[in-house]
């Protein structure tokens, strides 16, 4: 098939659907274009892993020209789902090789958000293992390769979301995991503020998660929080209402913000020279824009909140298994894994037993790791790590009454090859990898703040890095108007990777 639109790729989600809208173009024939795209990259960066093109390009055929509105506003824009989060009736597998045959019996209120904004689903994307790893390379699937290199990572956990092949795609972060794979691959990402989407159903919240999406402008991620952002009755958490559309916001500069930079994670330890450099780089940019911009951080114990939310990642791979068993369990697979979780006890040795399995094991080393370990925790563990985690929020509360935002980099380290983060090394040392790694990410999870990734920077290779900023609670709007006066100034959408 011919390609049937060439410029596809100068245009943004919000300028596809304006084409759509004004009748210049068709959603047929944006959707075939993005198809073709997805046909002729995906053998080379294996970003997505299940399709429904054919159930596209009938929702393409029945957009009428010109009828695109508020009501959906990227009505024809391609668009695809991280496979970590269910639909009803299309496969989905998590990552595991346990689950490869699942089918969604449920959408979540997120999914059902994007389909009402006009967005179309060509298929979903890669994401390691219940989405634990800050880089995609599921046994299951194999690795999502960087598009700006093949060798390296497209990052994780939303890796396969961020290759690039459609202008924006759904991605969700529990730990840094729309900011991570954004750095990675030269993209804007943002996390919202928690609740500002609701989680529906509970089954799908770890109180850390929020979903959302990975975007090649920041008009996208504006246009689209506009669109499915909102409360619903019953959330636990409900961010203050934004004063107006962000969208809004960003045809003027913000006003001199007082911005504070840190280069060394919280336990004093300095990032990578190549990460550190590009941040303050980004600081001498915002200081030359009017900013105020000094060094500071948190007085945090960088090991003691470390360990806290370690104690909360070790507890996600036994609530998600109960949770997909919830509403699974006439699945293949699904009684297997009620047996299995019926005395945790009996895990432990299960997990060896599985491990020493010949060809691939049910779940992956790390998992396994988190789970054998989680067993050990007893419930008072875990709420005295939440109370450290709150108390580590008051305290991010309080840093940020003094400034703006908080500029950090997104990574510690350049992005990694395919292969670096091995999971098998020992528990203890491979933990201190993922630290060195993602030092400042997690932070805005367990404290709910709106964080985003700004790609600003590159290494001496030629990769992405991205600059990361914090921004006070329910503050999406600053953080939005700053990344669009710096998307102007230093723009990076004519940046394309060589896949």
């Amino acid at each position: 098939m011919s390609e049937p639109f060439p410029e596809y790729e100068q245009h943004d989600a919000v300028a596809l659907a304006d084409l759509v809208r004004r009748g210049e173009m068709t959603a047929t024939e944006i959707v075939d274009t993005a198809i073709h795209r997805l046909e002729t990259r995906n053998p080379a960066i294996n970003a997505v892993v299940s399709q429904r093109l054919d159930a596209a390009r009938d929702q393409a055929a029945a957009v009428r020209p010109g009828s695109s509105g508020d009501d959906a506003p990227f009505a024809g824009v391609p668009f695809l789902i991280k496979d970590l989060t269910p639909e009803q009736g299309e496969p989905v597998t998590y990552g595991s090789v346990f689950f490869r045959d699942f089918v969604g019996d449920l959408t979540p209120e997120s999914i059902l958000r994007f389909r009402r904004a006009g967005l179309i689903s060509l298929g979903r994307t890669n994401t390691p293992e219940f989405g634990l790893l800050p880089t995609t390379e599921p046994i299951l699937h194999g690795p999502t390769r960087n598009p700006w290199s093949l060798e390296h990572s497209s990052g994780g956990s939303s890796g396969g979301s961020a290759a690039g092949i459609v202008p924006m795609a759904h991605a969700s972060d529990g730990g840094g995991s729309i900011r991570i794979p954004a750095s990675a691959c030269g993209l804007f990402g943002l996390k919202p503020t928690r609740g500002r989407i609701p989680a529906r159903p509970a089954s799908a919240s770890d109180h850390l998660s929020v979903s959302f999406a990975v975007s090649r402008s920041v008009r996208d991620s504006a246009a689209l929080l506009d669109a499915v952002a909102g409360p619903l009755l019953g959330s636990p958490s409900l961010p203050m209402p934004p004063r107006g559309r962000w969208s809004d916001v960003l045809g003027q500069d913000p006003p001199p913000l007082r911005i504070a930079v840190t280069r060394h994670a919280l336990d004093g330890t300095p990032v990578h020279p190549e990460c550190a450099a590009a941040v303050l780089d980004t600081a001498d940019l915002l200081e030359s824009l009017g900013h105020h911009v000094e060094e500071a951080r948190p007085g945090l114990d960088g090991v003691t909140v470390t360990e806290a939310f370690l104690a909360w990642w070790k507890a996600l791979p036994e609530a998600a298994f109960r949770a997909i068993l919830a509403t699974a369990e006439q699945q293949p697979g699904g009684r297997a894994l009620r047996r299995l979780l019926g005395d945790l006890r009996a895990m432990r040795t299960i997990s060896r037993l599985d491990r020493r399995r010949s060809g691939d094991p049910s779940f992956e080393p790390f998992t396994w790791a988190l789970v054998e370990r989680s067993i050990d925790m007893t419930p008072g563990e875990l709420l005295n790590a939440t109370a450290v985690l709150q108390e580590a929020t008051y305290t991010l509360g309080e840093f940020l009454t003094g400034y703006d935002l908080w500029l950090t980099p997104t990574l510690g380290e350049p992005v990694k090859r395919i292969g670096e983060l091995d999971q098998t090394l020992p528990f203890d040392e491979f933990e201190e990898t993922l630290g060195r790694y993602v030092p400042f990410t997690p932070l805005a999870n367990f404290a709910g703040l709106p964080a985003c990734s700004v790609p600003l920077g590159h290494d001496r290779s030629g990769l992405p890095i991205g600059s990361h900023f914090v921004a006070r609670h329910g503050d999406e709007a600053t953080l939005l108007q700053l990344s669009a006066q710096l998307e102007r100034v230093r723009p990076w959408a004519h940046r394309r990777p060589g896949v």
